[in-house]
């Protein structure tokens, strides 16, 4: 039998009143942090109303396209129901190519399974969400002593290897992930993709790359059937790593 690690799957955490009110209560503490909420949250509440969302969000799923420069915010209002799209931002700059980040310096985006495990206020890029990269699989196939660190979704319309929006879209995405955290969902899943599969310009993008990286082919299969899986089912794929590192979706 085959031994694996789990490393994206939907939980959803209920935590005691007082915990759920300490760590939102400790990031609105910062003067940036309160004045995003002062703008934007009244706004974001209506847009839930609109697309009968319920708020606040408590179970959130972000995924990017790094050739289509997008990147989504899904919902799901109760663990049993399917995520629902709330909104797409355009993600402003791009840095290397199709393909895995596997060292530090070669500005690639990594590409993969994580989930957010920093939120912080005081970014030289307005905000940030830190991603937990380098992640199971990119710490057994990455650089063993430099696969590189601090990937951050973030605002300021710059980069070298992370993906960034505009300082609006951080404002929102911040407070939809900091009530989820809060909410208790500990994991928020960040899926990065290399291309929408359903593009055609993005495909044969894809495959020119491939072409010339042959070795790479199998991995994108792999984050391809975890695409597959949530555009049928609007949940979230199951993803295992196996000992050598490769991706399988359960």
């Amino acid at each position: 039998m085959i031994r694996t690690f789990l490393i994206s799957a939907s939980v959803a955490i209920v935590l005691p009143a007082t915990a759920q009110n300490s760590f939102l209560d400790y990031q609105k503490s910062f003067s940036r942090v309160s004045e995003v909420f002062r703008r934007n949250e009244d706004t974001l509440k209506a847009q839930f109303q609109t697309k009968r969302l319920e708020w606040p969000a408590r179970n959130l799923y972000i995924r990017s396209f790094k050739y289509d420069s997008e990147l989504e915010v899904w919902i799901q209002n109760e663990p049993s129901e399917p995520y629902r799209l709330f909104k797409s931002y355009k993600v402003c700059a791009l840095a290397g190519t199709l393909g895995p980040k596997r060292m530090e310096g070669d500005y690639q985006v990594p590409e993969g399974f994580y989930y957010i495990n920093d939120f912080k206020h005081n970014s030289n890029y307005h905000l940030s969400l830190g991603l937990n990269y380098p992640n199971i699989s990119d710490r057994i196939l990455s650089d063993s002593l430099e696969p590189g660190r601090d990937i951050f979704i973030h605002g300021s319309c710059v980069t070298t290897g992370c993906i960034p929006i505009n300082d609006q879209q951080i404002e929102e995405l911040y407070i939809l992930t900091l009530h989820a955290h809060n909410a208790g969902q500990d994991y928020i899943p960040v899926h990065i993709y290399p291309i929408r599969y359903n593009v055609h310009k993005s495909v044969l993008f894809l495959e020119n790359v491939l072409k010339e990286n042959p070795l790479i082919r199998s991995f994108e299969q792999r984050l391809k059937r975890a695409y597959e899986v949530f555009e049928s089912t609007r949940r979230l794929p199951v993803v295992a790593v196996t000992p050598k590192g490769d991706y399988v979706v359960m």
